[in-house]
């Protein structure tokens, strides 16, 4: 005969599964994708590997708080609650107020794609972002987590946090980044680091757009300059050091540009 379980192990018992629960319900929310408005019930079963009996019961609880809402025709899509938390995650990086104006006068200067991004872990989030009225434009998603091994921002991100390792040393010599179709085969962007009153890197500024547009070495060079002037005076308003951008304009040249890169 077995011994009953002990208070402990009830509590632990208990606590497992709850942690069941939640990762069950987080995996639910991440069943949708940056393209998804709605989702059936089969979908999120098929996409999570769980019941269908289990995905409803998570649902109404999901539903209950806010997190997802069922649609008249019977999908589920995401709820009003997430996008509260994103305003609230947004905020606590403290720098909205200064990045978004700046956000907007860049891409109305350039006519492209202009976005903040930060790191989290070994990705990368868009936490603002401004899009030219342009019908053919770079499209970013705000808060879609993207890989960090990709793209300018990416590589401006991984250059100026630690570990600090050989491979970007460029990057921060020269104070700015661009890519070519790393992450979408027709985009093109730049990007540059912006720094707060201790000099702990707050994120990646970045123009991004068309490849075709974007692409060639007089307009990358433009809007390479145009980022680096508008990260100084994020930086500044920040109350970061600015000389390094002084310095990243002087040297900064038509004949960094490679003109095989818009191949």
């Amino acid at each position: 005969m077995s011994n009953p379980p002990t208070a402990s192990q009830s509590a632990e018992s208990a606590e497992s599964s709850g942690v069941a629960v939640l990762d069950r319900a987080f995996s639910l929310l991440a069943a949708f994708g940056a393209t998804d408005s709605a989702l059936t019930l089969t979908e999120l079963s098929k996409r999570t590997g769980l019941y269908k009996s289990t995905v409803l019961r998570l649902l109404a609880a999901l539903e209950h708080g806010g997190f997802i809402r069922k649609v008249p025709d019977g999908q589920y899509t995401i709820g009003p609650q997430p996008l509260r938390l994103a305003s609230i995650y947004q905020r606590s990086f403290q720098v909205g107020h200064v990045i978004e104006p700046i956000l907007k006068e860049l891409s109305a200067a350039t006519g492209e794609t202009a976005s903040f991004y930060v790191r989290h872990g070994d990705k990368r989030i868009a936490l603002f972002r401004v899009e030219p009225s342009r019908a053919v434009r770079a499209s970013v998603q705000i808060g879609q987590e993207y890989a960090i091994g990709q793209g300018a921002s990416g590589k401006v991100l991984l250059a100026f946090s630690p570990p600090f390792t050989p491979e970007y040393q460029a990057i921060r010599e020269q104070f700015w980044a661009v890519s070519y179709g790393e992450r979408d085969p027709e985009t093109a962007s730049t990007a540059a680091p912006v720094f707060g009153v201790t000099e702990e890197l707050q994120g990646a500024l970045a123009i991004s757009g068309p490849r075709g547009r974007l692409g060639p070495p007089e307009a990358m060079y433009a809007a390479c300059r145009q980022l680096l002037e508008a990260a100084r005076e994020a930086t500044t308003a920040l109350g970061g050091i600015a000389t390094p951008y002084a310095r990243a304009l002087e040297r900064l040249s038509p004949d960094h540009f490679n003109k095989e890169a818009v191949a």
